[in-house]
Protein backbone atom coordinates (compact mmCIF):
# COMPACT_ATOMS: atom_id res chain seq x y z
CA UNK A 1 0.00 0.00 0.00
CA UNK A 2 2.53 2.49 0.89
CA UNK A 3 4.77 1.67 -2.39
CA UNK A 4 1.51 2.34 -4.31
CA UNK A 5 1.25 5.98 -2.30
CA UNK A 6 4.82 6.36 -2.92
CA UNK A 7 4.16 6.17 -6.59
CA UNK A 8 0.87 8.33 -6.82
CA UNK A 9 0.77 11.84 -9.33
CA UNK A 10 -0.95 13.01 -6.16
CA UNK A 11 -0.72 15.27 -3.58
CA UNK A 12 -0.35 12.49 -0.80
CA UNK A 13 2.15 11.04 -2.80
CA UNK A 14 4.05 13.93 -3.03
CA UNK A 15 3.42 14.05 0.56
CA UNK A 16 4.90 10.81 1.22
CA UNK A 17 7.87 11.10 -0.79
CA UNK A 18 8.71 14.06 1.16
CA UNK A 19 8.61 11.78 4.34
CA UNK A 20 10.28 8.69 2.74
CA UNK A 21 13.44 11.33 1.60
CA UNK A 22 13.80 12.30 5.45
CA UNK A 23 12.70 16.23 4.92
CA UNK A 24 12.08 16.99 8.70
CA UNK A 25 9.13 19.47 9.50
CA UNK A 26 8.44 21.40 12.71
CA UNK A 27 5.74 23.73 11.55
CA UNK A 28 3.29 23.61 8.57
CA UNK A 29 1.82 27.10 7.65
CA UNK A 30 -1.38 25.61 5.60
CA UNK A 31 -2.51 28.67 3.46
CA UNK A 32 -6.00 28.62 2.36
CA UNK A 33 -6.98 25.95 4.01
CA UNK A 34 -10.61 25.83 3.91
CA UNK A 35 -11.92 22.87 6.26
CA UNK A 36 -8.74 21.32 7.11
CA UNK A 37 -8.96 18.53 4.40
CA UNK A 38 -5.07 19.29 3.22
CA UNK A 39 -3.15 19.63 7.09
CA UNK A 40 -5.59 16.20 8.13
CA UNK A 41 -3.68 14.35 5.26
CA UNK A 42 -0.59 15.63 6.43
CA UNK A 43 -0.63 14.96 9.50
CA UNK A 44 -0.94 11.32 9.07
CA UNK A 45 2.74 11.33 7.38
CA UNK A 46 4.21 14.33 10.01
CA UNK A 47 2.09 13.76 13.22
CA UNK A 48 4.74 15.54 15.41
CA UNK A 49 4.62 18.64 13.47
CA UNK A 50 2.51 21.87 15.21
CA UNK A 51 -0.11 23.24 12.19
CA UNK A 52 -0.69 26.61 11.91
CA UNK A 53 -4.54 27.06 9.08
CA UNK A 54 -4.38 30.72 7.60
CA UNK A 55 -8.27 30.70 6.21
CA UNK A 56 -10.08 33.95 5.31
CA UNK A 57 -13.59 32.47 4.79
CA UNK A 58 -16.31 32.46 8.17
CA UNK A 59 -17.90 29.78 7.13
CA UNK A 60 -14.96 27.03 7.50
CA UNK A 61 -14.81 28.04 10.55
CA UNK A 62 -16.66 25.58 12.75
CA UNK A 63 -14.48 22.66 10.91
CA UNK A 64 -11.66 24.37 11.88
CA UNK A 65 -12.50 24.60 15.24
CA UNK A 66 -12.94 21.05 15.65
CA UNK A 67 -10.00 20.53 13.69
CA UNK A 68 -7.78 22.09 16.48
CA UNK A 69 -10.41 20.31 18.82
CA UNK A 70 -9.24 16.96 17.45
CA UNK A 71 -5.30 17.70 16.99
CA UNK A 72 -4.09 20.10 20.03
CA UNK A 73 -0.72 20.72 17.53
CA UNK A 74 -2.72 23.36 16.07
CA UNK A 75 -4.47 26.34 15.38
CA UNK A 76 -5.57 28.58 13.18
CA UNK A 77 -5.89 32.61 11.94
CA UNK A 78 -9.60 33.37 10.27
CA UNK A 79 -7.75 35.74 8.25
CA UNK A 80 -6.36 36.16 4.42
CA UNK A 81 -2.41 35.93 3.93
CA UNK A 82 -0.54 38.49 2.39
CA UNK A 83 2.22 41.16 2.17
CA UNK A 84 0.85 43.75 4.81
CA UNK A 85 -1.73 43.72 7.99
CA UNK A 86 -5.45 45.37 7.98
CA UNK A 87 -7.97 44.31 5.21
CA UNK A 88 -8.29 43.36 1.90
CA UNK A 89 -10.68 42.52 -0.73
CA UNK A 90 -12.11 38.93 -1.06
CA UNK A 91 -14.08 37.09 -3.56
CA UNK A 92 -15.77 34.77 -1.67
CA UNK A 93 -17.82 33.59 -5.13
CA UNK A 94 -16.35 29.81 -4.08
CA UNK A 95 -16.21 28.46 -0.34
CA UNK A 96 -13.12 26.60 -2.01
CA UNK A 97 -12.10 28.55 -3.92
CA UNK A 98 -11.85 32.65 -3.41
CA UNK A 99 -9.09 35.29 -4.02
CA UNK A 100 -7.64 37.83 -1.98
CA UNK A 101 -7.06 41.22 -4.15
CA UNK A 102 -6.06 45.00 -3.16
CA UNK A 103 -8.53 46.37 -5.07
CA UNK A 104 -12.39 45.70 -5.14
CA UNK A 105 -13.50 42.70 -7.28
CA UNK A 106 -16.29 42.31 -9.72
CA UNK A 107 -19.27 40.09 -8.54
CA UNK A 108 -19.26 38.55 -4.71
CA UNK A 109 -16.79 40.82 -2.88
CA UNK A 110 -16.53 40.93 0.95
CA UNK A 111 -13.74 42.85 3.01
CA UNK A 112 -11.71 40.38 5.44
CA UNK A 113 -8.79 40.69 7.75
CA UNK A 114 -5.38 40.16 6.03
CA UNK A 115 -1.83 39.08 8.16
CA UNK A 116 1.46 38.38 6.79
CA UNK A 117 2.74 34.97 7.33
CA UNK A 118 6.00 36.41 9.22
CA UNK A 119 3.78 37.58 12.01
CA UNK A 120 1.85 34.74 12.29
CA UNK A 121 5.14 33.12 13.22
CA UNK A 122 6.28 35.20 15.40
CA UNK A 123 3.19 36.15 17.07
CA UNK A 124 2.48 32.83 17.69
CA UNK A 125 6.15 31.25 18.67
CA UNK A 126 6.16 29.08 15.65
CA UNK A 127 9.32 27.27 14.90
CA UNK A 128 11.76 26.03 11.86
CA UNK A 129 12.15 24.53 9.63
CA UNK A 130 8.51 25.10 8.04
CA UNK A 131 6.77 23.69 4.89
CA UNK A 132 4.70 26.70 3.69
CA UNK A 133 1.54 25.36 1.47
CA UNK A 134 -0.41 28.07 -0.78
CA UNK A 135 -3.85 27.39 -1.94
CA UNK A 136 -4.40 30.75 -2.97
CA UNK A 137 -5.57 31.05 -6.43
CA UNK A 138 -3.34 33.88 -8.17
CA UNK A 139 -2.26 36.02 -4.94
CA UNK A 140 0.77 34.06 -4.23
CA UNK A 141 3.44 36.76 -4.88
CA UNK A 142 2.01 38.93 -1.86
CA UNK A 143 2.28 36.04 0.58
CA UNK A 144 5.81 34.92 -0.37
CA UNK A 145 6.30 38.23 0.14
CA UNK A 146 4.99 38.92 3.26
CA UNK A 147 6.70 35.57 4.62
CA UNK A 148 9.93 37.14 3.49
CA UNK A 149 11.40 36.63 6.79
CA UNK A 150 10.65 33.11 7.09
CA UNK A 151 11.61 31.91 3.91
CA UNK A 152 15.35 31.06 4.98
CA UNK A 153 13.95 28.84 7.83
CA UNK A 154 11.55 27.26 5.33
CA UNK A 155 12.61 23.71 3.83
CA UNK A 156 9.56 23.13 1.62
CA UNK A 157 7.06 25.36 -0.53
CA UNK A 158 3.70 24.08 -1.85
CA UNK A 159 2.21 26.34 -4.31
CA UNK A 160 -0.88 25.52 -6.53
CA UNK A 161 0.04 26.93 -9.80
CA UNK A 162 -1.06 27.72 -12.99
CA UNK A 163 -0.77 27.83 -16.74
CA UNK A 164 -2.85 30.88 -17.35
CA UNK A 165 -2.75 34.17 -15.56
CA UNK A 166 -5.48 34.74 -13.33
CA UNK A 167 -5.01 37.77 -12.44
CA UNK A 168 -2.94 40.71 -14.12
CA UNK A 169 -0.35 40.62 -11.21
CA UNK A 170 -0.32 36.47 -11.12
CA UNK A 171 2.47 34.71 -12.13
CA UNK A 172 2.01 31.16 -14.76
CA UNK A 173 3.58 27.95 -13.26
CA UNK A 174 7.12 28.36 -15.42
CA UNK A 175 7.02 32.55 -13.58
CA UNK A 176 6.89 30.91 -9.90
CA UNK A 177 9.58 28.59 -10.89
CA UNK A 178 11.54 31.31 -11.77
CA UNK A 179 10.69 33.24 -8.77
CA UNK A 180 11.10 31.12 -6.48
CA UNK A 181 14.18 29.88 -7.68
CA UNK A 182 15.44 33.39 -6.93
CA UNK A 183 14.24 32.72 -3.25
CA UNK A 184 16.85 29.47 -3.33
CA UNK A 185 14.12 27.47 -4.33
CA UNK A 186 13.58 24.62 -6.96
CA UNK A 187 10.88 22.19 -8.01
CA UNK A 188 11.41 18.74 -6.60
CA UNK A 189 7.64 17.53 -7.53
CA UNK A 190 4.49 17.93 -9.68
CA UNK A 191 1.31 16.62 -8.71
CA UNK A 192 -2.55 16.73 -9.41
CA UNK A 193 -2.46 18.33 -12.84
CA UNK A 194 -5.84 19.24 -13.79
CA UNK A 195 -6.60 20.24 -17.49
CA UNK A 196 -9.14 22.96 -18.17
CA UNK A 197 -13.34 21.54 -18.71
CA UNK A 198 -13.28 24.34 -22.21
CA UNK A 199 -10.94 22.96 -23.92
CA UNK A 200 -8.86 20.46 -22.51
CA UNK A 201 -5.80 22.18 -21.90
CA UNK A 202 -3.26 22.51 -19.09
CA UNK A 203 -4.98 24.39 -16.23
CA UNK A 204 -3.02 24.01 -12.95
CA UNK A 205 -0.48 21.83 -11.05
CA UNK A 206 0.57 21.65 -7.47
CA UNK A 207 4.41 21.87 -7.74
CA UNK A 208 6.44 21.26 -4.85
CA UNK A 209 9.52 22.89 -4.22
CA UNK A 210 12.60 22.74 -1.87
CA UNK A 211 15.86 23.98 -1.29
CA UNK A 212 17.87 24.55 -4.77
CA UNK A 213 20.95 22.70 -2.22
CA UNK A 214 18.94 20.05 -0.88
CA UNK A 215 20.84 16.69 -1.71
CA UNK A 216 18.51 15.60 -4.98
CA UNK A 217 20.34 17.96 -6.90
CA UNK A 218 23.55 16.99 -6.23
CA UNK A 219 22.83 13.65 -8.23
CA UNK A 220 22.24 13.76 -11.74
CA UNK A 221 21.50 10.41 -13.40
CA UNK A 222 18.07 9.02 -13.46
CA UNK A 223 18.97 5.33 -12.20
Amino acid sequence: MMDDILFAKTMEGAIARLKNRDYSINTVLDIGASNGSWSKMVIEYYPNAYYFLFEAQNPHEAKLIEFTRNYPNSSYVLAAAGEREGEIFFDNGDLFGGLASEDPLEGTCIVVPVTTVAREVARNGLTPPFLLKLDTHGYEVPILEGAAKVLDQTSIIIVECYNFQLTDKSLKFYEMCTYLNNKGFAPIDMVDILYRKFDNALWQMDIVFVRKDSKEFLYRDYV
